[in-house]
């Protein structure tokens, strides 16, 4: 690391510009000096009054300083300037600490455009994520940036608020502007993402497996998740259970689905009952006087947010939680211990979901193949909102 020494903000001080492959100093005619050496001289869009703290007239408007005026003031070309700026080691320690004192004199900021196209990486990567407003999805940004910034590299993202039909257009828009991409969760058939994927690497995908082993993916265990939710429920004597299923094509959906197989196979008399939903609050909401109308005794949602909304909409049927029915989340978002009542629920590491699709997509920038997927096994949190069954 070059460490630049402070220097005044005035012309005083500063040294004049040298030739960039010697080291001593050139002295130049004041006619020649580079903007804002010489006493007098004003630098680069500005006013010779600018270096004067006596005038208190009005300053006009600084133009930005380009690469050209970093390049004169510090004596070398422009090449030099940006391969200082982009950090290589080529230039002389030297030169390179005259280049970044006309940078912090001139206070000159890179074209990040210019800079990518230099480099030919945009140090940057795209998430996107099927409902921005899902915190599970938030937490996985969350898990994402903070590991990104590690190495350097900052985050954008993308919603496509659950329309399966618009996500191969977003992902492959968002990959084009970033590096590489982190797919959360799509919606979209099977055939349409083994198409899509090829066109989007480097990426990683969350929440889904994908047909080609060469794509990392970081998995939940959502059918263990479930089985657990399940068992406990039937371990307090619930025989009727109601799933509030997720969206369409949700592959966590289906996943959550099969963990019930092993409940009905050890317990003949247990009965589940599929009430499509959604994943949102208001989707729990409405589905209220539908699972009423079942009869069932507990309600298992496809998520925490779905839970919520079910919560409401029997608190507003005058439905005691969990005296009369039982009802279970998924997620354990920060959210969940603090409903009325305090939420059973699957707790997710989302963070570390995050955390981990960003190792992955790292290693797959640099070309590593990846040996296996993630997974993750959640588990079972066990609050308030669940209850034995009244006799």
């Amino acid at each position: 690391m070059t460490v630049v020494r402070p220097l005044s903000k005035t012309p005083v001080g500063v040294p004049p510009a040298a030739d960039e492959a010697s080291g001593p100093l050139k002295n130049e005619p004041p006619g020649n000096a580079p903007p804002g050496v010489e006493s007098g001289v004003e630098p680069p869009g500005g006013d010779a009054s600018v270096a004067r703290p006596e005038d208190s007239s009005p300053r006009p408007a600084r133009r930005p300083a380009t690469i050209s005026d970093v390049a004169e003031l510090a004596g070398v070309s422009r090449a030099t300037v940006s391969r200082v700026v982009n950090g290589l080691s080529t230039v002389a320690p030297e030169i390179a600490e005259r280049v970044s004192a006309a940078i912090a004199l001139l206070e000159y900021h890179p074209s990040t455009l210019a800079r990518s196209l230099s480099l030919g990486s945009t140090q940057t990567v795209a998430v996107v994520v099927p409902d921005l407003e899902n915190p599970m999805f938030q937490s996985v940004l969350r898990g994402v940036t903070r590991a990104a910034a590690t190495s350097g590299y900052r985050v954008l993202v993308a919603d496509t608020e659950e329309h399966a039909e618009v996500e191969s257009d977003v992902a492959a828009e968002a990959r084009r502007r970033c590096d590489a991409l982190v797919f959360c969760a799509p919606r979209m058939p099977d055939d349409v993402l083994r198409t899509l994927l090829p066109r989007l690497e480097p990426v990683v995908l969350v929440n889904r497996r994908a047909s080609d082993p060469g794509v990392p993916t970081v998995v939940v265990d959502y059918a263990a998740g479930s089985q657990a939710l399940a068992e406990h429920l039937v371990s307090l004597g619930h025989r009727r259970i109601a799933y509030l299923a997720g969206p369409a094509g949700s592959t966590s959906d289906a996943l959550r689905r099969e963990g019930f197989g092993p409940v009905l196979a050890a317990s003949a008399d247990v009965e589940f009952t599929i009430l499509p939903t959604g994943a949102r609050i208001e989707d729990g909401h409405r589905v209220a006087p539908d699972f009423l109308a079942s009869r069932c005794t507990a309600a298992l949602a496809f998520n925490d947010l779905v839970a919520f909304g079910l919560l409401t909409g029997l608190r507003e049927s005058g439905v005691d939680v969990p005296g009369e029915v039982s009802v279970a989340g998924f997620d354990d978002i920060p959210f969940a211990a603090y409903a009325t009542p305090p939420l059973t629920t699957v707790a997710v590491a989302q963070l570390e979901l995050g955390a981990q699709a960003w190792n992955l997509l790292h290693e797959a920038i640099h070309g590593t193949v990846p040996t296996a997927p993630f997974l993750h096994r959640p588990e079972i949190v066990v609050r308030a909102s669940t209850a034995g069954v009244r006799a």
